[in-house]
């Protein structure tokens, strides 16, 4: 059997919860072989992020045509760009090489931290969405690329709508930072009909990286052939039991638990 490949376009997290390291550690869990091109290097823990050095773009593109050169992957996400260069670079580097690409589109790091510059926003819905595969933001993200206030169930159907407009084939909007009644709904959008998954609330402050987590759930199993609904369903279940059996390290925002899915279906 060909193993199935997965690259990680995003920033590095010194404290392992988020960035490229989720991604390779969610990659490796769903038994895909993870890469990474490193958009920048962040010295980061539980409590927050201490500081941000971006790469060039040279330096992103050089790893992007290494990886594609001789390695080249069955699907691809994006997490923190940081620039309207690098997000352009990206685009060009999506078509170029034909990349089934995922886009997370991160904005602030949970301890408050802006990830992305405020020129890039523009250049997200521009360049990276129309030629991406499927766009994973959260509540505020999605206001901000819509510039729609969210506020009712009928307004996610509309903002889903709006960025698909943009070009990107599958929408993804994430309810989490909107509990109601004690549950969380996520979602999904293909430009013809809605599907949502919803998950009990689980209140904790060990919830560092599930934005990254879930889209590279979302990309591992795009990689190994599954629809995007089937893997819209694989991803919701790996970060709720993510969430739910925390690890329980850090003085912060502590990462989620990402043996957990693994874990619970070797004790099955």
């Amino acid at each position: 059997m060909t193993i199935k490949k997965a690259l990680t376009i995003a920033g590095s997290d010194s404290g392992g919860g988020a960035g490229i390291q989720a991604d390779l550690k969610t990659f490796q869990e769903l038994g895909v072989y993870g890469m990474s091109a490193i958009t920048a290097v962040t010295a980061q823990n539980t409590l927050g992020v201490h500081g941000i050095f971006p790469l060039s773009v040279a330096a992103l593109q050089s790893q992007i045509d290494a990886v594609a050169a001789d390695l080249m992957p069955d699907a691809v996400k994006t997490g923190m760009l940081w620039s309207a260069d690098m997000i352009q670079a990206v685009a060009e580097k999506t078509v170029q090489y034909q990349l089934k690409l995922i886009v997370d589109p991160v904005m602030i790091a949970k301890g408050g931290a802006s990830l992305l510059n405020e020129d890039a926003v523009s250049a997200l819905k521009q360049y990276l969405l129309p030629v991406s595969y499927a766009v994973t933001p959260n509540l505020p993200e999605a206001e901000v690329l819509t510039g729609i206030r969210i506020q009712t169930k009928e307004d996610r159907y509309l903002v889903a709508e709006r960025l698909h407009q943009l070009g990107t084939e599958y929408i993804v909007i994430k309810g989490g930072h909107d509990p109601r009644d004690g549950l969380i709904t996520d979602l999904l959008y293909d430009g013809k009909g809605f599907m949502e998954v919803t998950n009990e609330h689980i209140d904790t402050s060990h919830t560092h990286g599930t934005g990254c987590t879930f889209a590279a759930a979302l990309t591992a199993e795009v990689a190994k052939g599954f629809s995007m609904r089937e893997a819209f369903e694989t991803a919701e279940t790996f970060v709720h039991e993510a969430i739910k059996f925390p690890l329980n390290i850090g003085a912060g925002h502590g990462p989620t638990n990402h043996f957990a899915y693994k874990q619970n279906r070797i004790k099955g």
